[in-house]
């Protein structure tokens, strides 16, 4: 299960509100690549593949492929906004040597 903070809800309602698709779903995935072998990706998409899997949430869903679900159990997405400005932060209780840019990691 994924878990998204009130804050990650409403800067991705946000950010579909410029879009302009109501009907679309964010995915939510796992590419290798990065410092430290794995990054995280976040895309929007307007079709749902037969191999995904929904977590609709109230004015959203998030679609996760196969491959990334394992990768992604119990993830913590949430949203801040510091001095840097602001950006989607991933709380993964599997990763280990998770780079700097919070967006690579490795699993042990």
């Amino acid at each position: 299960m994924i878990q998204i903070s009130a804050a990650a809800q409403q800067e991705i309602k946000r950010i579909q509100r410029t879009r302009q698709k109501s009907d679309s779903y964010l995915r939510l995935g796992v590419e290798e690549g990065g410092c430290s072998g794995l990054y995280y990706t976040l895309n929007w998409e307007e079709e749902i593949k037969s191999t995904d899997r929904v977590y609709p949430q109230t004015d959203f869903s998030i679609i996760i492929d196969e491959k990334s679900l394992p990768y992604l159990h119990q993830l913590a997405l949430d949203y801040t906004e510091d001095l840097m400005g602001g950006g989607f932060r991933f709380k993964n209780p599997q990763a280990i040597n998770p780079c700097s840019c919070g967006l690579s990691f490795a699993i042990g």
